[in-house]
């Protein structure tokens, strides 16, 4: 059976969600397939932002996986996985930015 969250629900209440229960958001970003692990919910000059480890993308062998910060306008097709996520061990659940405001985050 397919459990994902209904596409109909708005993207904050499907990354709260994703958030709360540590589970990857499918979504699509500037037209790209993405999974996403996200670890913060924020407003940035008024926009919601995410900030999330895109699964998918390759990481260098000197570079340590990192938190891209993805603007909610941008996503579409929104879905909450059923797959779970570990958070990043460095997580401080600190704002990416000075004037960042958050909204909702993992416990670090």
């Amino acid at each position: 059976m397919h459990n994902e969250t209904d596409s109909a629900a708005p993207p904050e209440r499907a990354f709260i969600e994703a958030i709360a229960l540590k589970r990857l958001v499918r979504a699509v970003y500037n037209g790209a397939a993405m999974l996403l692990a996200p670890h913060q919910l924020f407003q940035r000059h008024g926009a919601i932002f995410v900030s999330a480890l895109n699964t998918a993308r390759t990481w260098r062998s000197d570079e340590a996986p990192r938190l891209g910060q993805f603007k909610l306008d941008g996503l579409s097709e929104v879905r909450v996985a059923d797959e779970s996520f570990e958070p990043l061990p460095d997580y401080t659940g600190e704002p990416a930015r000075e004037g960042d405001e958050p909204i909702f985050s993992i416990a670090a």
